[in-house]
């Protein structure tokens, strides 16, 4: 076989592999729009331009209205995106508009220096995005005509992924409002004003806050409910939560039971776990 002929089929494994991982993170409406066939019908040139088209595809952010979702945000290249008390507010303030502008309500959250967690549940599929894009174009300008600096602020893309509430609502909300401890920010949570911890124990109303069913479900009254959140804080989370709760945010991938998971991808084009590696298992009758 000539060198040409190898090259050629080389290619054409490489775009078939390339499909599998397109496959696996975007919608399957999308994928399906580039066959294995018009790729291995194309020139060698051609042919890398789709393989480079597919490699620089992003996975398409999981939203479903109604569900529960974990936002975080960081500042570019670590840099930091609050610097004074007038940021903090100022950023609340806007997400407070931006979240009755877009029916988006806000569960919990927490303001740290070099990144935020918001923990929310969309009323419509475009509302999450259209909420962040209009908290950049106001908060974004703001920072930079104050701190005399251009540019971007954020650090890529802000990664969301949905989660299974009666499982994970109240220790993703812990997760984020004991975030500041963690940090070594402060000792006590109750001198950390940017966060909705001091609302959920009730040091005070959070006008930005809506209270989740899973929060009224800790109590028949506002003292029940408080106590028992505070509880479940100063019990703290398991290593293996934190760790579930950061890579299912981080990778954009769900955060839920299996049942859960089969439930909600119905409701999206978008896989909602990622796929398997590997061949297939045989069956008994094959082995």
């Amino acid at each position: 076989m000539s060198v040409s002929s190898l090259l050629m089929a080389l290619l054409a494994t490489i775009s078939r592999h390339c499909l599998l991982v397109l496959s696996s993170t975007m919608s399957t409406k999308v994928a399906a729009q580039i066959s294995f066939d018009k790729i291995a019908g194309c020139q060698a040139q051609s042919r890398l331009f789709w393989i480079a088209c597919i490699h620089m595809a992003r996975l398409a952010r999981l939203v479903i209205p109604h569900q529960q979702h974990h936002v975080i945000q960081r500042g570019n290249a670590g840099s930091m995106i609050f610097l004074d008390a007038e940021d903090y507010s100022s950023f609340l303030d806007w997400l407070r508009q931006a979240a009755k502008l877009f029916d988006v309500a806000i569960h919990a959250y927490v303001l740290m220096p070099d990144h935020l967690h918001l923990l929310l549940t969309p009323g419509d599929e475009p509302g999450l995005g259209k909420m962040m894009q209009w908290l950049g174009r106001h908060y974004v300008p703001y920072f930079n005509r104050k701190y005399q600096r251009s540019g971007t602020l954020w650090q890529g893309r802000y990664r969301a992924t949905v989660i299974e509430s009666a499982t994970y609502f109240i220790p993703c909300s812990i997760y984020l409002e004991s975030n500041p401890q963690r940090a070594g920010l402060v000792q006590d949570l109750l001198d950390y004003t940017w966060s909705s911890y001091r609302h959920h124990v009730g040091l005070l109303i959070d006008p930005l806050i809506t209270d989740h069913s899973c929060y009224w479900a800790l109590g028949n009254t506002p003292f029940q409910r408080e106590a028992a959140y505070k509880q479940s804080l100063e019990n703290g989370l398991s290593g293996r939560q934190i760790t579930e709760i950061t890579q299912a945010t981080t990778k954009a991938w769900m955060l839920g039971s299996a049942k859960f998971k089969i439930e909600m991808s119905k409701l999206t084009e978008r896989r909602v776990e990622p796929v398997k590696r590997g061949r297939p298992r045989k069956s008994q009758e094959n082995t």
